[in-house]
Parts: structure tokens; C-alpha cells; sequence
């Protein structure tokens, strides 16, 4: 994975029931092949202001929607490699930027706001972070990733997320991947990513299977569940994308 990504794509999400991923699984493994990270426990502590404006926009929005957030893949350490994102969706259109930093670095970046080096992507990412008042840390969440490519279509890609949980509480990605899980055991996450149309037997397998596309949010969802603990207002009563 580089460490200066720009991302343009279209995502669509699922919830799957342990009995649907089998069986879709049955119906299209032939043609997956794990990607070059396979399974893995995905981290992020997301950003946002003491009023939780970035989610709140999100909620509510219906045609665009932004957040910030810092991801690892597992816990790091002071000198591994995170990443700093800034994930924007317009009209149904995923569109991200992200730059790689140690976790040292990151941690130093957001108690300061000083860059720790320069690039056009970092200069974007600080821009956005000024716009929002370098938006501290709210949640972190954690969830196992199983990952995979498809050798036919090389722009596609689908992840299975499971074992979805957050925590409002030490708040680095340094203090591991304990938290409260936030769907009912044995539901996945289905991710389909592409820059296109989906395939037809894609497609085919997910109306085979009785899957069909769901709005969901994680942050949005720890969000609610959070507004729920702490008696917050909730605003109205449904899943967000």
C-alpha cells in the first residue's frame, strides 16, 4: 500500500447474516482470491469537534458527507505506519485522501497542528483539519477484516466486516482493540468497491442470496448508541450511510 493514496470510487454496503455469507460465499468464492492483506483488525479513532459536528452533518445529509479519522491496521506501536484520511461521499461517490505517517508523528500532529513534513495530500488533509477547528479524537473503533480482490475484475473488491465495536474511553489507537460491539453476533459488514458497474454474476449471487443493500455507518451507529448512553438528543430513528 503506498503511502500517498487518492481514492475515487463507489461503495455499497450489506448486512449479512452469518447463513447468507455462507451462502454467498458458495456461490461466487470461485472467483476471490484474498487480497494482499487478507484478514486484519482495522482501526480508527475518528475526529471530530467537542460537538460532534462532522457525524451530526453526516446524519442529517443526504447528498454529501465527510469525516477524518486516523487507521491502523492493528494496534500500533510509536513507529508504526498510520494513516491520516479524509473520506468524503458525493452523490453516492466515495472520494478519499490519505497520507502515511508514524503513529509518533500523528499523535504529535494532532495535539500541535504543526505538519510533520510536506506534500500536496498533507497540505489538503491540514486544510480540512483547520476548517473544522483540528477536530480531536471522539471514538475509536475496531472491527475484523477479511478482505478480498477478484482477479477478473481488478477494480473490484469486497470486505467482510465482523465483530464491529467502539469505545468513548482511551482514545489512541495505541491502547488496543477492546470495545463495545454494536451489531448482534455472527452479522457482517459486506463492502462491495468499485469503480464501475457491478458484475453480472455478482450481482446475480447477492439476488440469490436475498442481500440487499443497507444503510449503515459505524461511526454513525457507535454515535447513536453513545447519544443513547450519555443522554444526548438522538436524532430521528434510522440507520445512516
Amino acid at each position: 500500500m503506498s503511502d500517498i493514496c487518492i481514492f475515487r470510487r463507489i461503495e455499497k454496503k450489506y448486512l449479512l447474516t452469518e447463513e447468507q455469507r455462507k451462502a454467498l460465499m458458495d456461490r461466487i468464492g470461485e472467483n476471490l482470491q484474498p487480497d494482499e492483506y487478507g484478514r486484519s483488525t482495522v482501526c480508527s479513532l475518528y475526529l471530530d469537534t467537542p460537538d460532534f459536528r462532522l457525524i451530526r452533518s453526516s446524519i442529517d445529509a443526504t447528498t454529501y458527507k465527510e469525516k477524518t479519522r486516523l487507521r491502523s491496521y492493528g494496534t500500533p506501536g510509536a513507529d508504526s505506519r498510520v494513516f491520516l484520511e479524509l473520506k468524503k461521499k458525493y452523490k453516492g461517490v466515495v472520494y478519499k485522501r490519505r497520507s502515511a505517517l508514524t503513529e509518533r508523528q500523528a499523535e504529535a500532529y494532532l495535539r500541535s497542528g504543526i505538519k510533520p513534513f510536506d506534500s500536496q495530500i498533507f497540505r489538503e488533509l491540514d486544510y480540512a483539519m483547520q476548517f473544522y477547528g483540528n477536530p480531536k479524537a471522539s471514538v475509536v473503533l475496531c472491527y475484523e477484516r477479511e478482505a478480498f480482490a477478484v482477479p477478473s475484475a481488478p477494480n473490484l473488491r469486497l470486505t467482510f466486516d465482523t465483530r464491529v465495536r467502539y469505545r468513548d474511553k482511551a482514545l489512541t489507537l495505541t491502547a488496543g482493540t477492546a470495545g463495545k460491539e454494536i451489531l448482534p453476533s455472527g452479522t457482517a459488514v459486506l463492502e462491495i468497491k468499485t469503480d464501475g458497474a457491478m458484475p453480472l454474476w455478482l450481482s446475480r449471487a447477492l439476488d440469490d442470496c436475498a442481500i440487499r443493500p443497507a444503510s449503515f455507518s459505524k461511526y454513525g451507529t457507535a454515535y447513536r448508541d453513545m447519544c443513547r448512553k450519555q443522554n444526548f438528543q438522538v436524532t430521528e430513528e434510522k440507520r445512516y450511510a
